[in-house]
């Protein structure tokens, strides 16, 4: 994993994991979409955590006086881990988020109310509520949120990972997806492989994958294979659809977030059972 850092940067421990999909191979870019323009990508919509990167993001169906949601990755949790198979929900939180300008400057803290959502099952992936609407941040600081796709990125595409943490852009493009991505105890399903170019490290992870033609976040960054080992934490491996694992060192990854849209109702209300909703449920509530 790209794992978050915890402390003084001497003291640094890396981390990170992925997101949801449905598993694919070769997957076209929607006609509709004009991959030979492109849209400048800047920090504007990013944040900063104490050990990880986020984004302020919405849905396509949110409103300005929603409750502004922050992502970042699961793995990046003030309180630990979650292990594979636990999904955490409407857990209360105060944690703060530092706001960035366009330019990676501070503009100032907003604070989270809930974790609304968060699991390393099938993809590594938190989402904050906040105790501010998408309308009184943009009043403040100027800032709008982030939209999330709701198509399945494109082979080929060209993406930005912004790291809020670094104050960093890695850009290159989607190298393919992997069906299965096994790392340590947990398994993430058809996850991004992006090219050589994006050397992404500790204290990206969480940091919005966005789609530089159509400048909506298309995965959320999180791990990479560090030293060459074989599906061992730090180290994922990838897993064909026939059981084959293949290993590539100093390759990064990223979860898709397309399918999240569909778990978020009116007043950005999770809703694990909304039609089309795929994220791994709480055990409690699995049929």
């Amino acid at each position: 994993m790209n794992r978050p850092l915890v402390g003084t940067l001497a003291t640094a421990v890396l981390g990170a994991a992925a997101l949801v999909g449905t598993v694919g191979t070769a997957h076209a870019a929607p006609q509709h979409v004009d991959r030979h323009k492109t849209k400048a990508v800047d920090f504007a919509g990013t944040v900063a955590l104490s050990n990880c990167s986020g984004s302020i993001v919405k849905m396509p169906t949110s409103q300005p006086n929603d409750p502004a949601l922050v992502m970042s990755n699961g793995h990046c949790l003030e309180s630990g881990m979650p292990g594979a198979g636990e999904v955490v929900v409407d857990q209360p939180s105060s944690r703060s988020f530092t706001l960035l300008d366009k330019s990676a400057g501070t503009l100032g803290r907003i604070k989270a109310t809930k974790v609304a959502y968060a699991t390393m099952t099938d993809t590594d992936v938190s989402i904050y509520q906040t105790g501010s609407t998408y309308a009184q941040i943009e009043q403040k600081y100027g800032i709008k949120p982030l939209e999330l796709a709701t198509d399945h990125p494109a082979k080929g595409a060209g993406i930005s990972v912004v790291s809020g943490y670094w104050k960093k852009i890695y850009s290159c493009n989607i190298d393919g997806f992997v069906p299965t991505l096994k790392e340590g105890d947990w398994t993430w399903k058809d996850s991004v492989r992006y090219t050589p170019q994006c050397q992404t490290i500790g204290g990206t992870s969480g940091s919005p994958v966005i789609d530089t033609t159509t400048g909506k976040v298309a995965a959320i960054n999180n791990t990479g294979n560090e030293d060459g080992e074989k599906c061992t934490v730090n180290n994922p491996c990838e897993v064909d659809e026939s059981g084959n694992v293949t290993v590539h060192k100093g390759i990064n990854y990223a979860q898709e977030t397309y399918g999240i849209p569909k778990c978020f109702g009116v007043g950005n209300k999770l809703d694990l059972s909304a039609e089309g909703c795929t994220l791994p449920k709480p055990a409690a509530t699995r049929r």
